[in-house]
């Protein structure tokens, strides 16, 4: 039964500790076969500490929550506010989408999508986030919908995108669906 316990510096709000224990148990359980029940993780505060000779008394500042950064993206893409949906994009941004295409740049992104449709929207199914070194991946999959260039509707296609978010801006963005399949049918 393990337990673990977190010492931080004062200032972090409730729903990051939360964020945090649940992080922590969870990771704890994919490497230890414990059932929920039997793991603990708790947190402590300590109102200063020292290291290297420097004496610290606050924390860092917390991360957003990748997932909600990528859920805000792609809901500003679907509005098409490019500014906003630009807001939370890295300055080195990459993007590949179907057939290998890569891009830069959202202007890019919509001039290559009206050869393909005039509208698009996502229903999304689940948001999973993934956790490696200083990044966050994060897998959202679900359907689209919207309309041909020809003005037929379509809906139900599977998509999944795979994007990686670092200090709350995202830096990539992996695109997969079925659109060709079905608009050439």
């Amino acid at each position: 039964m393990p337990v673990v316990s977190i010492t931080l510096l004062p200032g972090y709000d409730p729903s990051t500790q939360h964020r945090m224990v649940n992080r922590v148990a969870n990771a704890v359980r994919s490497v230890i076969a414990t059932p929920e029940a039997g793991t603990t993780v708790f947190v402590n505060e300590v109102s200063t500490y020292r290291r290297d000779g420097k004496v610290f008394s606050e924390g860092r500042a917390a991360h957003p929550v990748a997932s909600e950064v990528v859920q805000s993206f792609l809901q500003a893409m679907q509005n098409r506010d490019l500014e906003a949906a630009q807001s939370f994009l890295h300055p080195d941004f990459r993007m590949c989408f179907p057939g290998g295409v890569r891009m830069h740049a959202l202007q890019e992104l919509t001039t290559w999508a009206q050869q393909r449709y005039t509208r698009i929207a996502k229903q999304y199914d689940q948001f999973e986030e993934s956790w490696q070194g200083d990044v966050t991946v994060v897998f959202c999959h679900g359907t689209l919908m919207g309309t041909w260039l020809n003005g037929q509707a379509f809906e139900g296609i599977r998509f999944m995108d795979r994007m990686v978010v670092q200090d709350g801006l995202i830096t990539q963005q992996d695109v997969w669906n079925d659109l060709a399949e079905h608009r050439t049918a």
